[in-house]
């Protein structure tokens, strides 16, 4: 069975980076009927952020990422937080130790410095290597600090990766990495591989600068005897600059984006396409259907870039796709307080918006003439393209309140006829008798909707008290 991990530090932010590793191997998990679990790495207590893990598991629940195993899932493999794991950890060091594949190491700090070439360059000298079992255990018994060091054998490491292919090191450019720090925490890619080999974790998806860590897991791997898992490693995410995403640079995490109005599944579909290519060219996926079509063979080596523009354009895309009444109870809150006149009916502001916004916090500038018709000049009622001027629009406003007036029933559906039989009656454009009522009603060059359905929206009075006050204006700017 595939079974996959996600397993972030607790550092408290999530960047794009993190939820794209998430979402791909929640994707590969169900794209094969597996288990997609939540591993906390908190081994290195220095970094860790209070409440870091709650905030992890509450960006998994929103951006729809159910884990099947995990801390608070539970699950045969656990633990899942490795803080609770030393025990296991200290146990599989001794038994490399003893099998001849690692070694105590008592160097102090100070020694480890001056090993430095000057360059940045510290390699172990393994000056601890071929201390007796004897010395080692006087050692232990004098309390004198301790690690336990990987053995690097001699000649190469090859692994294949699904992206990159076949790649190959020399184990002579690898360090004798530790496994075991002077606290007797395990290191990240100690409890790494234990934990993934113990949780039967059979594919490993993470980011590219992995790539030259992973010889050291192999190693560990082939010093246990255990079965090597299917390595995914992604390519870099750059921001609009060509720079890598980083916070320090002002780059959004999910939690900003989410806070900037972008919808969850909006945010999902499109880090599922930083660096993966559909094999039809679909954009728009809902997360059942990336489960469904998401791919190995589709993933690239070339970084991608986070398109915020692009971003913009998909999270409209789903507020058109969205159910109106989904859509009307996400935007009930801004109704609400953009329009308080109780002869409006919100449920239809709300279908004359939801076409054309990309974020709910657009719909109070859009709406915000039906509570009050803004101050706005004459000059609008000009248009080029409707073939508008400021003598035509009153003629037409005039037509049209007089052919209003007498409207029995104020509904679309009649007041769309009346119009239109209007405008073939005086032989114009149509723009010609739509514009002038349109500007009349909203005082806006540009309104969620046409002159109908405004008349319908804002009721007989109040549509025929600003047909009269359009043609106030349009007679004072005459005079």
């Amino acid at each position: 069975m595939v079974r996959t991990r996600y397993a972030p530090s607790p550092t408290g932010y999530m960047h794009i980076g993190n939820l794209r590793t998430a979402l791909y191997e929640y994707l590969i998990a169900k794209r094969y009927g597996g288990i997609f679990i939540l591993r906390i790495e908190d081994t290195d207590r220095n970094r860790e952020v209070y409440g870091a893990v709650e905030k992890i598991r509450q960006t998994l629940r929103t951006a729809g990422l159910a884990y099947d195993e995990g801390p608070d899932a539970g699950g045969e493999f656990g633990p899942y937080v490795q803080s609770e794991r030393v025990e296991i950890y200290m146990r599989h060091a001794q038994e490399l130790v003893d099998k001849g594949k690692a070694y105590y190491c008592f160097c102090d700090k100070k020694r480890l410095e001056s090993l430095d070439d000057g360059l940045g360059n510290s390699k172990y000298d393994r000056r601890c290597l071929n201390l007796s079992k004897e010395e080692v255990k006087r050692n232990l018994d004098d309390g004198i600090p301790w690690v336990i060091r990987q053995l690097i054998p001699e000649g190469d490491t090859a692994f294949v990766d699904q992206v990159y292919g076949e790649i190959t090191i020399s184990n002579s450019e690898l360090d004798d990495q530790i496994l075991i720090k002077s606290d007797g925490m395990p290191t990240y890619n100690f409890a790494n591989v234990v934990d993934d080999h113990l949780m039967l974790i059979t594919h490993v998806v993470r980011g590219n600068e992995y790539l030259s860590s992973t010889p050291k897991y192999n190693l560990l791997y082939d010093a246990f005897g255990w079965q090597i898992p299917t390595y995914i490693h992604l390519p870099l995410i750059l921001n609009e600059k060509g720079e890598k995403l980083s916070k320090r640079r002002g780059d959004a995490s999910f939690e900003d984006l989410l806070e900037a109005g972008f919808l969850p599944e909006a945010i999902v579909n499109c880090i599922a396409l930083l660096g993966w290519s559909p094999s039809d060219n679909q954009e728009i996926f809902s997360l059942e259907e990336l489960s469904r079509s998401f791919d190995l063979k589709g993933l690239s080596k070339s970084p991608s870039t986070f398109d915020v523009t692009k971003l913009t354009w998909m999270n409209g895309e789903y507020f058109r796709r969205m159910d109106p009444e989904k859509f009307y109870e996400l935007s009930l809150g801004s109704l609400k307080e953009s329009v308080k006149l109780k002869s409006v009916d919100l449920k239809k502001v709300a279908e004359l918006v939801q076409p054309r916004i990309n974020f709910i916090h657009e719909i109070p500038a859009l709406v915000d003439f039906i509570d009050a018709l803004p101050e706005y000049d004459a000059s609008l009622y000009t248009h080029k393209k409707m073939k508008t001027n400021s003598q035509n629009s009153l003629e037409s406003l005039k037509k049209a309140l007089q052919a209003l007036e007498s409207l029995d029933c104020w509904d679309e559906q009649s007041l769309h006829a009346r119009i239109f039989k209007l405008i073939e009656e005086l032989g114009i454009k149509n723009g010609q008798m739509l514009w002038p009522i349109r500007t009349a009603l909203s005082g806006k060059p540009s309104s969620p909707c046409g002159a109908t359905e405004l008349c319908a929206l804002l009721g007989r009075d109040l549509s025929l008290k600003r047909l009269r006050l359009g043609i106030e204006k349009l007679i004072s700017c005459s005079d």
